[in-house]
């Protein structure tokens, strides 16, 4: 079982979505995701399996949260450097996002 600790080893911020494409590459269907984290973070690179609820047109703008202190992560020919966060849901995964625009790099809390 994981404890308080644990979870607090956790870096979990809010960014938003300033580029996405189809991820050809992957061996399932997924997005690359640049995701702006804010002055502190900067930006960083994500591959995503959400294009069940998702058009990558789409994604430009919306805020979502993210680990962003998991060692990057090697798909394919990409470096994912975050992990975006989301609900198995519906036949897919939907994005776990805030009700209202926060500041980029927000701390879950």
């Amino acid at each position: 079982m994981a404890s308080f600790e644990d979870f607090l080893k956790l870096d979990i911020r809010v960014g938003t979505i300033v580029e996405a494409e189809v991820f050809e590459k992957a061996k399932k269907p997924a997005y690359k995701l640049l995701i702006d984290f804010g002055k502190e973070i900067g930006l960083k690179k994500s591959s995503a399996q959400i294009t069940n609820h998702y058009m990558a047109s789409d994604l430009i703008g919306k805020q979502v949260l993210a680990v962003v202190n998991f060692p990057p992560r090697q798909i394919a020919d990409f470096m994912s450097q975050v992990l975006v966060l989301g609900t198995y849901s519906q036949g897919g995964v939907v994005l776990i996002k805030p009700d209202f625009n926060v500041e980029n790099g927000d701390k879950l809390g």
